[in-house]
């Protein structure tokens, strides 16, 4: 009998694991088309001509069936937190930015992205750089600026 139930867990846990990753993949593949598009701060929602940070996560996510918010402030409420130890692919990642570093609660979120594994993340920011790829380790910018996650997936 215990092995029955530790087969259903095992079964379970794998099947949504996989299932997870199955669908992060693509959305990081549709993502990674968008490489250098350029940022624009409240950049239109669901187009592809620039993006801001929330309407890049946003349309990406859309394009396969999710809706996980306009900005921000609302994509920060989506899903459940996940401790930075346990990321994974598709997660969304969210940072303090340097205008709202002494802010307090959610208003210190200022920035989102889209977890890629292996140590990087997707995401748009600042004119001149647009849809980019970025290391997350100790010593990065955006290690130091990390807040928490959130997984949708």
């Amino acid at each position: 009998m215990y092995r029955m139930y530790l087969f259903l867990f095992l079964f379970i846990f794998s099947a949504t694991s996989v299932s997870a990753m199955n669908q992060a993949d693509p959305i990081i593949k549709t993502g990674t088309k968008y490489l250098h598009t350029p940022y624009k701060y409240g950049a239109t929602r669901l187009q592809d001509e620039n993006f801001d940070c929330s309407s890049f996560t946003q349309f990406v996510f859309w394009k396969h069936g999710y809706q996980i918010g306009y900005n921000t402030s609302e994509q920060v409420m989506k899903g459940k937190y996940i401790p930075f130890k346990q990321i994974k692919k598709g997660d969304l990642l969210f940072f303090a930015t340097p205008r709202r570093m002494n802010s307090n609660g959610l208003d210190k979120v200022g920035h989102v992205a889209i977890y890629m594994g292996n140590g990087r993340i997707l995401h748009t920011f600042r004119k001149g750089i647009g849809v980019t790829i970025s290391r997350i380790q100790k010593g990065t910018i955006w290690y130091d600026r990390y807040l928490f996650a959130k997984r949708v997936l």
